[in-house]
């Protein structure tokens, strides 16, 4: 656990227990921070590579500079912190938010980047863009919780609220307990707004490494329809869906289990 300074920006970051399996650069979703557990740094991943994580610009401990951000800032911020580690290039693994930066980082930086895992993300464009999170901002707390987890998963209906209670009550206390640290409200949309903007669909022709991209099947804010459109623009890549929504990976616990396989086994 440290601060590192790159080029541009003060990072925090974290690192896991070194590995026999090359290391992973993870790079984490929207309002992502280190702080809020469990997260990255305590799932499967770290059992078999030495993960390397932080918080992006504006976000948990890392430095919040002034001015807009962009999607290219993101991806050169992956990559000076990889340049102040000395690492050369790393296997990658992006999820949501997370796989839109590692999509740049690829296409700005492919020196960088060895083979690439992509989770429940978009392209942006005509390949269709992640659900409009930036809305969200715009509703009170609790209609902003419920909403979120609903996208989070479609299989959470009106129905399935009416008939489950219980659950709903408790999935709804158990998202407030993983984000007793929320993010600054500026640096958020300021995120958000890069989001927005997000679009390589054209580009992810220039992608030749190794990819492949997971989805959950009932994922409200990277559709299938969408995963399928990346798998459709980056030659060679492989798509495999699983039991769940948008938290696919901790839903279905064969997800962990393919990509550390598919990551290990590659040349």
């Amino acid at each position: 656990m440290s601060i590192i300074s790159t080029k541009n920006l003060n990072i925090y970051f974290e690192r896991s227990l070194s590995r026999s399996n090359e290391p992973l650069l993870y790079i984490g979703g929207t309002a992502g921070d280190l702080r809020n557990k469990p997260n990255q740094m305590d799932s499967p991943l770290t059992d078999f590579f030495e993960v390397i994580s932080y918080d992006q610009r504006g976000l948990g401990q890392t430095e919040a500079p002034s001015g807009e951000y962009s999607m290219q800032q993101y991806a050169d911020d992956a990559a000076n912190l990889l340049e102040a580690l000395n690492i050369d290039s790393i296997n990658v693994f992006g999820v949501s938010f997370g796989g839109m930066v590692a999509q740049e980082l690829t296409i700005r930086h492919p020196s960088k980047v060895r083979k690439l895992v992509l989770a429940c993300t978009s392209s942006g464009g005509k390949g269709g863009s992640s659900y409009p999170l930036h809305d969200l901002e715009k509703l009170d707390k609790e209609m902003k919780l419920e909403k979120n987890i609903r996208i989070n998963d479609l299989r959470i209906s009106d129905d399935w609220i009416n008939a489950n209670q219980e659950t709903w009550h408790e999935i709804k206390l158990n998202t407030k307990k993983r984000k007793l640290f929320s993010p600054d409200q500026e640096n958020l949309l300021k995120q958000l707004s890069a989001r927005k903007g997000h679009d390589t669909y054209e580009k992810l022709r220039k992608i030749d490494k190794p990819v492949l991209l997971t989805g959950g099947k009932y994922d409200g804010i990277a559709p299938v329809a969408n995963m399928k459109s990346l798998q459709s623009q980056i030659k060679g890549s492989e798509l495999r869906l699983y039991e769940g929504g948008h938290l696919f990976l901790v839903q279905d616990r064969q997800a962990f289990k393919d990509i550390c396989t598919w990551l290990s086994s590659l040349n």
